[in-house]
C-alpha cells in the first residue's frame, strides 16, 4: 500500500510563503505523477497543480499560475510546493495525490491521498 504524508501547512498573512512537502512510501515513485489538490470548507476538491515523474510535464491552475509552484526529488520520494504571495482564498486543506496511470488535473486520475495539511492565510 503506498502511503502518502504531508506536511508544511500553517496559519499565514496574506502576502505570505509556505512550502508543503509530501513524502511517499515505496519503490515505484520516480513513476508516478504527483498532484496537489485543495477543499476549502463547503466547496468540491480542486486541482491545484500537476507534475510528471521526469518533472517534464507541469501543470497548474489558472488561479495559482506564478504563484505557486510544484517541484519533485525522486531520490528522496518527496514532492513539494512552494507558495507565495497567498491569497486567503488560498485557505483550504491540501492534499497530495499519486497517479501510477499518469498525469492528469482530475481527482479520479489519482489512485492514493494523503490526509491533507491545512493552510490557514489570514487577511
Amino acid at each position: 500500500q503506498v502511503q502518502l504524508v504531508e506536511s508544511g501547512g500553517g496559519l499565514v498573512q496574506a502576502g505570505g510563503s509556505l512550502n508543503l512537502s509530501c513524502a511517499v512510501s515505496g519503490s515505484s515513485f520516480r513513476t508516478y505523477a504527483m498532484g496537489w489538490f485543495r477543499q476549502a470548507p463547503g466547496k468540491e476538491r480542486e486541482f491545484v497543480t500537476a507534475i510528471s515523474g521526469g518533472s517534464a510535464t507541469i501543470y497548474y491552475a489558472d488561479s495559482v499560475k506564478g504563484r505557486l509552484t510544484i517541484s519533485r526529488n525522486n531520490a528522496k520520494n518527496t514532492v513539494y510546493l512552494q507558495m507565495n504571495s497567498l491569497k486567503p482564498e488560498d485557505t483550504a486543506v491540501y492534499y497530495c495525490a499519486a497517479g501510477p496511470r499518469g498525469l492528469g488535473r482530475q481527482p479520479s486520475t489519482y489512485d492514493y491521498w494523503g490526509q491533507g495539511t491545512q493552510v490557514t492565510v489570514s487577511s
